[in-house]
């Protein structure tokens, strides 16, 4: 059976600066469980499959078997129903409320995070079994119950139509289906396996016009597996990194994921790695193509591209580029003199990969960098302690659920989820009954924070300062992240407002200077906020984003979501440290709420960047400007704002956003006009913020009514459609919203709402 497993870490292979803390990962042990146990785990699996195609998205069922058994809950009280809103009452809201985050409890891990599936991508699996399969890692790193269950995940996640999306629940594109039915088949399953499904996957991707139109990464992929040519890609030359960085098209002025990922790719295209051409790979040339191998034409697959995937279309300055590099650039660098300049460029490739894997512990800023990084890595030496350090991190981007084995969007989103946790808990004022939850929260945010630098020339190594920032996932990951920085603050000023004795010393004033510090150190000369780092070139950069299917990849853009989170952890700040750095507190903080005044769309809304999406955008939008002092009464943004809310609601009394808000930047309803019990929450918070309980009470009621009845017997929320996503298109999951904001908002309306009436 498995079982999932917290800050471990037995491996010698495996570095840490805290002990691993928020580690999380699932191992296999086929001693465990007992034959009711597996009967319950195999049911589990078996009512995803059969309603997979009406219900894409896993509940995150085997952890919450596995930890209800460990951690019992504390609250036995009766399920609570309202049929109007003239039923609400206080009771009805505090025993939903205390049956919600005495669930929520059961799911906290001992080190005080909450862990969680943060899937969602079908294309980071596929980057992981290449890259085994070509070091000949695969079967050692991944066992048969590995391979078993992320074949499972890829058969529940197969579209009715034979092929696989971006995302689980998109429709099939020429990049999720090639690299998926690639993994399958170095799994080990037959070009006619699978019940059928192989077929139709190859079927479906035939019909396409094959894996010559496959996106960009898909090409770099199949490339370095032997499946497709180096000579069919675009280029990415090494040599980028060694132009002056006063260029604006230096990769070190890209979004720090973005050049992370073309890092480790242009060593990849620099050395035209081609891995061993094993039986599979040479019948893979003869699966994906609809002529012959040796007929396809390579140079005009450079710039082919299904239109199932074409999100962002190469402009014609993009075509002339890639054509110049191939055709001019190319064949100087491959030849003396000029493969010196290569040589040199590949050798500062690799110190730059080398200085990421030791700052991350080896985890990596993310999947396809993390993957990306390792097989360098191994093609560099193959017998490298760079490598033997990767294969144990694996695990840490692994996530077991209901519908199988997939890999995360990140190694989890522990510190991200524990800050908006404590933050619902506190809304809640319940905090004397739940003390023991929130002091592990406490325990593990404050062992979060990243307390040192990056070591050497920062600048040269293009990184920003980390010293008291707070980071996404864990200590170990230690990016530092500027929302993550602000809702990690936010969490411990509040929480230094209540007793020691309940939820634990508060953080040593040193460190709170240090985490404002970064803040201040990462505001735009706009005013914004960006996700990561500052905005570090220009917009009309975005004309070079080579990846067809993401948007707005090349630049660190600021956005409303990390800039309203700094406005609100600075205001925090200045109330219990009003003198400390005053003015520029208060200069940062109207910037801020300027910037995001300026951004507000025509309809009163803000684009959420990060999850689904107006109605969360727009929570952060009302959210900041509050916080700057902004109202209702003297803010047109505000009002604009809650007209726009209003305006969304529906007869039900919920609210519900589709992901196609965020690829196609118009708010679209789910299917159905159905509710959401997370973009309910989003907005039944920003609308109390604004005050809407002083002009008509009646849509919050109606809100809290949906949330109310949404609330499953056991205390927990139900798992609705997907509700995160970067890029613009491409979705991941939050497991855990489910149960915060629905806490959150409810915490508010309880506090702030009912006793108003």
């Amino acid at each position: 059976m498995w079982k999932l497993k917290f800050g471990e870490g037995s491996s010698p292979w495996l570095r840490s600066l805290n002990g691993h803390v928020g580690r999380q990962t699932w191992e296999f042990d086929p001693s465990l469980g007992s034959p009711e146990e597996l009967a319950e785990i195999e049911k589990l699996r078996e009512q995803f499959h059969v309603k997979r195609f009406e219900k894409k998205h896993s509940s995150d069922l085997l952890m919450r078997l596995q930890l209800s058994k460990e951690n019992l809950a504390t609250t036995d009280i009766p399920q609570v129903k309202v049929k109007d809103v003239e039923d609400i009452t206080e009771e009805k809201v505090t025993n939903t409320l205390r049956r919600a985050i005495g669930f929520h409890s059961t799911l906290q891990a001992k080190d005080g995070h909450w862990p969680g599936d943060y899937g969602g991508p079908m294309i980071t699996l596929p980057c992981l079994v290449i890259a085994l399969s070509i070091t000949g890692a695969l079967n050692a790193i991944l066992s048969k119950e590995h391979q078993r269950e992320i074949c499972r995940y890829i058969y529940n996640h197969q579209n009715k139509d034979g092929g696989w999306g971006l995302h689980i629940e998109g429709p099939s594109t020429m990049f999720g289906s090639v690299l998926t039915y690639v993994t399958l088949r170095l799994l080990g399953e037959g070009a006619n396996g699978g019940d059928g499904s192989m077929e139709k996957g190859r079927d479906w991707i035939l019909e396409h016009g094959g894996a010559t139109a496959v996106t960009s990464w898909g090409k770099m992929w199949l490339s370095v597996l032997g499946a497709f040519e180096w000579s069919g890609n675009n280029p990415l030359p090494p040599e980028i990194w060694l132009l002056p960085y006063i260029l604006p098209i230096h990769p070190g002025r890209m979004w720090c994921h973005c050049r992370m990922v073309y890092l480790p790719m242009s060593y990849l295209y620099g050395k035209r790695f081609v891995g061993p051409l094993t039986p599979t790979v040479l019948s893979l040339r003869k699966e994906l193509y609809t002529v012959p191998y040796h007929e396809i034409d390579w140079n005009r697959a450079r710039n082919e591209c299904a239109k199932e995937d074409l999100y962002y279309p190469h402009p014609f300055v993009q075509d002339i580029l890639w054509a110049t590099l191939h055709k001019v650039v190319e064949p100087v660098l491959l030849h003396w003199p000029g493969n010196k300049l290569r040589e040199k460029s590949l050798r500062t490739v690799m110190e730059h990969i080398h200085y990421e894997d030791e700052n991350t512990r080896y985890v990596c800023i993310g999947p396809v960098t993390k993957v990306l990084n390792m097989l360098c890595c191994w093609v560099e030496d193959q017998n490298s302690e760079a490598f033997k350090l990767h294969l144990p991190r694996i695990n840490d981007y692994l996530w077991l659920a209901e519908d199988g084995m997939k890999m995360q969007g990140h190694n989890g989103s522990q510190l991200w989820d524990a800050a908006f946790a404590a933050q619902a808990i506190i809304a809640t004022e319940l905090v004397e009954e739940f003390g023991p939850t929130l002091r592990k929260a406490h325990t593990f945010i404050k062992n979060s924070q990243v307390l040192n630098d990056c070591p050497g020339n920062l600048d040269y190594w293009y990184r920003h300062i980390s010293k008291g920032a707070w980071p996404f996932s864990t200590a170990d990951h230690g990016w530092p992240v500027p929302d993550c920085t602000a809702e990690g603050l936010k969490v411990v000023l509040s929480l230094s407002k209540l007793p020691a004795g309940a939820v634990g010393e508060p953080l040593d004033a040193k460190r709170l200077y240090d985490a404002v510090n970064v803040i201040f150190s990462l505001q735009n000369a706009n005013g914004g906020y960006a996700s990561y780092e500052l905005t570090r070139s220009y917009c009309w950069l975005e004309l070079i984003n080579p990846s067809e299917t993401f948007g707005g990849i090349v630049i660190d853009y600021p956005y409303v979501e990390c800039t309203s989170a700094a406005i609100q952890a600075l205001t925090a700040f200045k109330k219990l440290y009003p003198e400390h750095r005053k003015e520029e507190v208060e200069r940062c903080i109207e910037r801020s709420a300027k910037f995001i005044e300026k951004i507000q769309e025509a309809d009163g809304s803000w684009y959420g960047a990060w999850a689904v999406c107006y109605t969360y955008g727009t929570w952060f939008g009302v959210k900041g400007l509050v916080a700057a002092g902004r109202s209702f009464s003297n803010s047109s943004a505000v009002r604009k704002a809650c007209d726009f809310l209003l305006s969304k609601q529906l007869p039900c009394g919920g609210w519900g956003e589709s992901y196609l808000s965020c690829q196609n930047k118009v708010y679209t309803n789910l299917e159905g006009d159905r509710s959401h019990v997370v973009n309910t929450g989003w907005a039944l918070l920003a609308l109390i913020d604004a005050g809407q309980a002083e002009r008509d009470p009646l849509p919050l009621h109606r809100a809290a009514k949906v949330l109310i009845n949404s609330q499953c017997e056991n205390g927990d929320f139900p798992q609705q459609e997907i509700m995160g996503v970067f890029n613009r298109n491409c979705m991941i999951t939050y497991a855990t919203y489910r149960n915060i904001f629905p806490i959150w908002a409810l915490g508010e309306y309880r506090t702030r709402v009912l006793p108003a009436q």
